[in-house]
């Protein structure tokens, strides 16, 4: 169950969210329990599995919900007693009705998209919030796109739906008692509506100066942010500092074949990244190999165009077809699709003009590559050292005229450095990678000495330290290899 089931959920219910992320499951505790939920993406699709076997001899009711079982309903068949199929913001309040009468159905699916305007503030006090990095949450659902690929379109649609300004407020001001400073705005495609999402970070820039800029946003967009300078402009007016992008691939084939034209139209796609780093949002990259169109020169071209686009942190994936999408029916069609629970290769794709052993070893090279060390920081130092890039100015300007907040949030950044900097230099097992970080982390003391960009240097090492493990276990081959969708 997550934080926005938990608010549809009347009072007279006692309600317990995990997360398997920062707690471990108590499964005698769950064997207590009437109802048990689990809900997850794609990715988790094999320990909820593992999670419903194990409760499979409880005598608990086990419902399960969320993006996977929304596209591959049959997955859990036997596993669970309820089944809900996309959104819940009505099934699941009449669920509980029925269940407490008796009369509960096997299968619950919304005859209609949820009209975003009437959902409650997520439950964020019965998550345990002291163990994230970043708070989570949602304007909008929805994407006006068609990217073949892509389930958000199957799952949401593709007329995107707004909360109100009020409601966005509501659920900045939960998340911020929670003790949060950092918020992911969890939208597929936060711009899908550009004239509406104007609107609400007018409001989010009110409320912010208003507060004394208490939130830094991260969210997900559409490449054509570059050609909205009013947009970027309000974005980080209202103190957004990054933005993930999926862009996909260089190949202009690739993009045309998945039908992702948003990103072919005006101008290179290097030059729109850059215009969006120089309006003050860092970008982030989704990045994916093994279009009918790539062949063994697309690893090269991967890298290039991430060299030149100054970017560190890429979610790189080989392509994969998620069922109910445009992209998985035309390769079951074309009897290019691995159905077995877990391809050997780490896609269900059978690729065209690369063999399957050929994709997954470049996958993992890729992967390497990007995170090498030397690679990575030198793009990091590239962009904010060399070029002095610069992120959250709005909330610079308010701390210049109130010296007191400045003192405060500096102290605080600084703080968490030091925290930082000592797991990194000296808990980390590779002695190598300790070094390095010590190492790089001379330069931003050096030539940038503000707490608030140390702490960001310090956390993009950890985040390099997660990634370059990663890979280099799948190198290895001490793990399966880890695709990212």
């Amino acid at each position: 169950m997550s934080a926005a089931a938990g608010a549809l959920t009347p009072d007279d219910h006692e309600v317990t969210l995990v997360d398997e992320n920062v707690e471990t499951i108590d499964f005698a505790r769950l064997a207590r329990a009437d109802i048990v939920g689990v809900t997850g993406m794609s990715v988790q699709r094999a320990r909820m599995k593992t999670l419903l076997e194990r409760l499979a001899d409880r005598d608990v009711c086990v419902v399960v919900g969320g993006p996977w079982i929304t596209v591959k309903e049959d997955d859990f068949d036997g596993l669970a007693d309820v089944v809900f199929i996309g959104e819940s913001e009505e099934t699941w309040p009449r669920f509980l009705r029925e269940w407490q009468e008796g009369s509960h159905h096997r299968r619950y699916e919304q005859a209609e998209p949820t009209d975003m305007t009437r959902v409650p503030t997520p439950r964020f006090d019965r998550l345990k919030m002291e163990h994230y990095l970043l708070g989570s949450v949602q304007f909008s659902r929805g994407c006006p796109f068609e990217c073949e690929f892509c389930d958000i379109i199957v799952i949401f649609g593709r007329r995107p739906r707004l909360k109100t300004s009020r409601q966005v407020i509501q659920e900045l001001e939960a998340v911020r008692a929670q003790g949060v400073a950092a918020v992911f705005v969890v939208d597929d495609n936060l711009i899908g509506n550009k004239k509406a999402i104007k609107g609400i970070l007018r409001d989010v820039i009110q409320w912010q100066r208003a507060e004394g800029y208490p939130l830094t946003f991260f969210t997900e967009a559409s490449i054509d942010l570059a050609e909205d300078d009013e947009l970027m402009r309000l974005m980080t007016e209202a103190n957004f500092v990054t933005v993930f992008i999926g862009v996909e691939s260089p190949n202009e084939a690739s993009l045309r074949e998945t039908k992702k034209f948003q990103d072919v139209r005006k101008g290179s796609l290097t030059d729109k990244v850059h215009t969006i780093q120089n309006a003050g949002l860092e970008v982030w990259f989704g990045m994916i190999v093994g279009f009918d169109h790539d062949d063994d020169s697309i690893l090269a071209s991967q890298r290039r165009f991430l060299r030149e686009s100054r970017i560190q942190h890429a979610m790189i994936g080989m392509l994969v077809a998620i069922p109910k999408t445009p992209l998985y029916d035309r390769l079951a069609n074309e009897g290019r699709l691995d159905d077995s629970d877990n391809p050997a290769c780490g896609t269900n794709v059978i690729p065209l003009r690369l063999s399957r052993e050929e994709l997954r070893d470049g996958y993992v090279r890729l992967m390497q590559d990007l995170y090498e060390p030397e690679a990575y920081f030198d793009s990091l130092d590239g962009l904010y050292l060399d070029d002095g890039f610069h992120y959250a100015l709005p909330r610079g300007r308010y701390w210049r005229r109130h010296p007191v907040n400045w003192l405060k949030a500096q102290t605080t950044s600084l703080i968490r450095f030091l925290y930082l900097y000592r797991r990194l230099t000296h808990d980390i097992p590779d002695s190598r990678l300790r070094q390095c970080y010590r190492t790089r982390l001379r330069g931003p003391v050096r030539r940038r000495p503000d707490p608030d960009m140390l702490l960001v240097y310090a956390i993009k090492c950890g985040m390099h330290y997660h990634h370059h493990t990663m890979a280099a276990r799948m190198a290895r081959r001490e793990t399966d290899v880890v695709n990212s969708f």
